[in-house]
């Protein structure tokens, strides 16, 4: 192994993944380099020897360069988007610019990956599917949430019928944030707000583990004082023998839990995040071993007759859904975020400001 100091212990040079070189590598470009493009994306399509992240767009700081100086620079998405060689296009850009930029990427030919939110509407999101269905490329969103050692442990938990049939299942992502002032987050833009920022998370992750509801209801509002975005959602989807809830504030002083499941066997009740993100910023590459291990205070509790106790997290690990798109592109693999689901989480979201806005329970 040798060591690369541009990148820090644990990433490999050029000459040391020379020898396990894949007969194929997948030509990036990252349309933005903010905290997706930089402390998400970069790391592991870096790391992973079947990818080059070969140009990065900047209008105009040059931040791609000090990760890593092979990185080529483009000053527009037009001048990335006209390069012959780039195979795939990751979207980090703000949200309203999703749609715009995907499409033209999928019309110049190139796969592409849409941070979430995958688009404004439904409508839009299916404009995008059959796109790249006619063209014949890969179109998928950045769900890695579904690689979370939370979420990789409840689904063991549930694979294992350890509480049952779920009666009831509630996830949080909560906060304590005020407005920020600056952040084209923090400011009533379009595609903005928290529903868009976390709600497509908590969304997939639903119907990742319960499919299609029946029902969608909602109440999104403002809870901060002068705020400009809807920084608290609860969004209830409707199945005929459980209820599932989903919410977000980001006015949660004690925002600790995550994850409360009632089954007819037993309880699970888990707080903390996902330490990735956390480890990410640090500018700690996933080659670093051990990689997505929670503390053991994060760890969730399981109540039932037949056990009651700490449960084990397992370890999260976003490389999956890289290798994942890969082999969708090189291989034929089927996708694991699949356009269909893209879509019906997007649809939940269409529903739940519709729901919110007029009071009422929707059919899905």
């Amino acid at each position: 192994m040798v060591p690369c100091s541009v990148f820090g212990e644990g990433y490999l040079c050029d000459k040391a993944k020379s020898k396990t070189m894949p007969s194929k590598i997948l030509n990036v470009g990252l349309i933005g380099f903010g905290l997706s493009g930089r402390y998400f994306h970069s790391p592991f399509l870096s790391t992973n020897p079947n990818f080059k992240i070969k140009t990065v767009v900047e209008r105009s700081k040059n931040e791609a360069q000090e990760f890593d100086p092979t990185i080529g620079n483009a000053r527009s998405v037009e001048e990335l988007l006209s390069d012959e060689e780039i195979d795939l296009v990751f979207i980090c850009t703000p949200n309203d610019t999703h749609f715009e930029y995907a499409m033209d990427a999928l019309q110049n030919g190139k796969h592409v990956v849409i941070e979430k939110p995958f688009s404004a509407t439904e409508e839009e999101a299916r404009e995008l599917v059959k796109v790249a269905k006619e063209k014949g490329l890969i179109l998928t969103a950045y769900q890695n949430r579904r690689w979370d050692s939370d979420f990789l442990t409840i689904q063991k938990l549930l694979g294992e019928g350890k509480l049952g049939d779920i009666i009831e299942y509630e996830c949080r992502y909560d906060r304590y944030r005020e407005a920020v002032a600056g952040s084209w987050k923090e400011r009533a833009v379009p595609v903005g707000g928290n529903v868009y920022n976390l709600g497509p998370h908590l969304i997939d992750q639903a119907l990742v583990l319960f499919g299609e509801p029946q029902t969608v209801t909602a109440d999104i509002r403002i809870v901060r004082p002068n705020s400009e975005i809807d920084d608290y959602f609860d969004i209830r989807l409707g199945y005929a023998d459980k209820s599932v809830i989903v919410k977000s504030s980001l006015m949660v002083y004690e925002n600790h839990l995550r994850y409360v499941l009632h089954g007819t066997k037993g309880s699970f009740i888990k707080g903390g995040l996902d330490p990735q993100e956390e480890t990410l910023r640090k500018n700690v590459l996933p080659t670093e071993k051990p990689w997505g291990v929670e503390p053991e205070d994060r760890w969730g509790k399981l109540y039932s007759a037949a056990f009651t106790g700490i449960v084990e997290s397992e370890a999260g690990d976003y490389m999956p859904f890289y290798q994942n798109v890969y082999d969708a592109i090189v291989h034929g693999a089927e996708l694991a975020v699949k356009p269909e689901e893209v879509l019906r989480t997007c649809r939940v979201i269409d529903l739940a400001f519709q729901s919110s806005n007029e009071k009422k329970v929707l059919a899905y």
